[in-house]
């Protein structure tokens, strides 16, 4: 077990797995080899865990010294960081500092799609907060910024009570020429229509308001995912098929 946050690079290269860092490179192309390890990801979940106990039955802070020494240099570094980020913000405030000062150095989709707040997801959360965020981050320039808060609407806000269809035009209005962006938001748009059907389908009609118009390749992105879904019925996949453009 680590004992101070130098010692963290030392036990995940303890856990190496040359078969498994072939594996995941071909995963997440844009990400230079030489920076990974091949740590699976519940290794790193335990990993994150034994973390927490240790500082917490030791009186250390190993887990927010590691999270200060930004950037990280490795990919199992950041893949540890988003993780325990999700395990260790307990209110939205510290969730949005910690996000914060992590976020813009995210630099691929694996990184970014492990971040999961469970205090965002919590009764006593307002929702109104957390939306107010998640659009100045869908507004900002950095494409895992972008991706993040993409992401959060769709698995934090697609369901009743907090979804509103305004949100929609959130992640219709997002201009990027970032694949990483627009699938995130091809992701989105084809879960809204799993589980936001009335509203959603707005946005594929050829006389959908300007706001909620998508560019064509997220547009038939958007449909090609829909009607891969198992959660919409063939009729309305059908009808999605004749939207494309």
């Amino acid at each position: 077990m680590a004992v101070t946050s130098g010692d963290v690079l030392a036990d995940l290269r303890g856990m190496a797995d040359e078969k498994y860092r072939m594996f995941n490179a071909k995963l997440i192309p844009n990400i230079d080899l030489s920076t990974m390890l091949g740590v699976r990801i519940p290794q790193l979940r335990a990993y994150a865990k034994e973390l927490l106990a240790a500082d917490k039955a030791n009186g250390l802070s190993v887990v927010a010294e590691f999270m200060d020494d930004l950037p990280h240099t490795v990919f199992e570094e950041n893949m540890l960081h988003a993780l325990l980020i999700g395990m260790t913000a307990r209110t939205t405030d510290e969730a949005f500092d910690m996000l914060d000062g992590f976020l813009p150095f995210v630099d691929n989709w694996a990184v970014c799609d492990a971040i999961s707040v469970k205090a965002f997801r919590s009764a006593k959360a307002d929702a109104d907060v957390i939306e107010t965020k998640l659009r100045e981050w869908a507004a900002d320039e950095r494409t895992y910024v972008v991706r993040y808060a993409v992401d959060t609407l769709m698995t934090d806000f697609l369901d009743d009570p907090r979804f509103r269809p305004d949100q929609l035009a959130v992640v219709a209005g997002i201009r990027s020429t970032e694949y990483y962006v627009n699938m995130a938001r091809a992701w989105y748009c084809a879960t809204a229509l799993a589980k936001q059907w009335d509203a959603a389908i707005t946005v594929f009609q050829p006389d959908a308001p300007p706001e909620l118009r998508l560019d064509d390749w997220t547009h038939n992105k958007s449909i090609q995912k829909a009607r891969e879904s198992r959660r919409i019925p063939s009729d309305r996949k059908e009808y999605l098929a004749a939207l494309k453009r």
